[in-house]
């Protein structure tokens, strides 16, 4: 049993309680519960005894005794039965970035409202603005918000679907009547948002393979059966798609069926030069099959180099084939230490000691602790006057081990005029700064792009944060010149992070092959504030090789001694 999982059962029964209009202490309980509960070292399973639960500081007897009994049947009577009972419309608004648990009771309660729908007609209709608390600039920000739901209806993170993902895939590729089996489509191809799931399975008993399919018990639905295609829907909401072709149709429709349709139409406009028909189910020249047993024996008919899933979107991944030019992509084991994270010191839920065992034990280097600055008190950033008691505690760590480095870092927020919000002598005394926005996103792109610059060219910036802002499926990019500030970090020597957290994964991996030929180089950062947000990383190695990023791009892949070295000349 995943900790993590009970403890959003936990934050969700919290939200459902307030959506009811129920006590706050008891609503606090349940959120407190699942904030120690994650941060605990506690091991949920069969095994568990009640006292260990109860032993949690945050989490009381009542709560304990749920818990255990969930972890003991798997059923969580409470959260199936607010689930039952709170409209499904009203869950659905939470997705309103400027709406909470309470708001929506109260519109609720107010106005009837019980769905998307109607609150965007109340809108429209002028019906919140006597309401207390509410007036037009609420009424314009829930309007924007409605919008955004909109636009990303049907959308998933990749983080949030691999694991169902896989699951799905590891029980088709042992089925009996499956010869082989993969992933496709924009999963196989590392998007960072995706609509669906594609599954393309080689067999000679289509029908079986069907019936088995459709009878997993991850479907909650099935959407269709067919003879060769068949639609399933997953409890996340996320439909799943499985092609079943001959197993000698297989590389061809494995290829087509990862895409991306940009790609497929670049590589079909080739292949006709070549009097060659191609689609899913082969490879042809005047009707006549080109047999080919494998997705390399596509391309190496056609004189290229396989291309890696990854880079299929013709962003020149074809040209670069033929001409035997494609990057030796980076891969996860490059990685050999991890930047940008966030203890207690400011809003992360780990210790240094906590961050420095994991990394330790996932088999790096290195770490470089960045917490936030003062400007960021919402985050509880640091203050001038805890400065130094920082750095002790990352000395100490460092005598402590002598085979792994602690670094010493800041993501120094940049203000509105594009200088850093500490002193230069207190810059100074950090291994590294991490530049970010944090405020303020709605400059103007000349405005927006100007502050980023002039802190590119601060001295002591030793790489920019999550350059566009963007959080996908929630906040588009605030207005940036993007290529402007590659270009500035190119004049400046300065790096740019690719944001690993799926919600950003920004730099976007477009802009990352641009960088790649500037010069600029891109450090992976996770972006942490938990042990399990530590291994997030392997999100943006799947970003940074869909932007064509070698392990002679990426900082961190150097050795604990190299980045030292690459940190201290970054100041001098």
């Amino acid at each position: 049993m995943d900790k993590k999982e009970v403890a959003k059962i936990l934050n969700e029964i919290g939200i459902l309680l307030e959506l009811k209009g129920e006590n706050p202490f008891k609503i606090r309980a349940y959120q407190n519960a699942a904030r120690a509960l994650e941060t605990s070292n506690i091991v949920l399973s069969k095994d568990l005894k009640i006292e260990d639960l109860r032993g949690i500081k945050g989490i009381g007897s009542h709560i304990a005794d749920r818990i255990k009994a969930f972890v003991d049947s798997k059923s969580f009577k409470l959260y199936e039965d607010l689930r039952k009972s709170t409209p499904p419309g009203l869950i659905e608004m939470l997705k309103i970035p400027t709406l909470g648990p309470k708001k929506i009771r109260y519109l609720f309660d107010s106005l009837a409202i019980t769905n998307i729908g109607q609150l965007e007609y109340a809108c429209i209709e002028n019906r919140l603005l006597e309401l207390p608390n509410f007036g037009m600039k609420s009424q314009e920000n829930i309007l924007r918000g409605i919008e955004a739901v909109k636009k990303y209806k049907g959308k998933f993170l990749f983080a949030e679907v691999i694991t169902e993902a896989e699951a799905v895939h590891d029980k088709i590729k042992i089925f009996k009547y499956v010869v082989r089996s993969n992933l496709a489509g924009s999963i196989r191809r590392k998007k960072g948002v995706v609509k669906d799931i594609d599954i393309v399975a080689g067999t000679s008993s289509p029908d079986k393979v069907m019936d088995y399919f459709t009878s997993l018990p991850e479907a909650e639905e099935v959407i269709a059966k067919g003879e060769t295609k068949s639609s399933i829907k997953l409890k996340s909401g996320i439909n799943v798609d499985i092609r079943t072709v001959s197993d000698s149709q297989y590389p061809y429709a494995l290829h087509h069926f990862t895409g991306s349709k940009e790609h497929n139409t670049a590589m079909r406009a080739m292949s006709k030069k070549d009097n060659i028909k191609m689609n899913e189910y082969g490879l042809f020249r005047n009707g006549n099959l080109i047999k080919c047993s494998s997705e390399k024996d596509i391309f190496n008919f056609f004189s290229m180099d396989w291309i890696p899933p990854e880079l299929r979107e013709n962003y020149g991944e074809i040209e670069a084939a033929k001409n035997k030019a494609l990057p030796k992509l980076i891969e996860e084991k490059d990685i050999k230490g991890l930047f940008h994270i966030h203890t207690t010191w400011s809003d992360g839920n780990m210790s240094t000691a906590q961050v420095c065992e994991e990394i330790k034990k996932m088999g790096f280097e290195y770490a470089g602790i960045s917490e936030h600055s003062k400007t960021a008190s919402y985050a509880g950033g640091l203050k001038d006057k805890d400065i130094a008691a920082y750095f002790k505690e990352i000395d100490n760590l460092n005598k402590k081990y002598k085979n792994f480095k602690m670094f010493k870092g800041i993501e120094s927020d940049i203000l509105l005029d594009g200088s850093l919000d500490y002193s230069d002598e207190i810059l100074s005394k950090f291994d590294f700064v991490i530049a970010a926005i944090h405020s303020s996103f709605n400059l103007s792109e000349e405005q927006m792009t100007d502050r980023i610059v002039k802190a590119i060219e601060n001295k002591f910036t030793t790489m920019i944060a999550h350059p566009t802002g963007r959080l996908l499926l929630a906040r588009d990019p605030y207005k940036v010149d993007i290529i402007k500030i590659i270009n500035a970090a190119a004049e400046n020597n300065i790096a740019i992070e690719l944001n690993a957290s799926p919600f950003r994964l920004d730099l976007d991996w477009r802009m990352c092959k641009y960088a790649k030929e500037k010069g600029v180089k891109i450090f992976i950062n996770p972006d942490a504030h938990s042990i399990e947000n530590l291994y997030e990383y392997k999100f943006g190695v799947s970003t940074a090789r869909k932007g064509w990023l070698e392990k002679e791009d990426v900082p961190n892949t150097l050795s604990a001694e190299e980045i030292s070295s690459y940190l201290k000349n970054k100041k001098y």
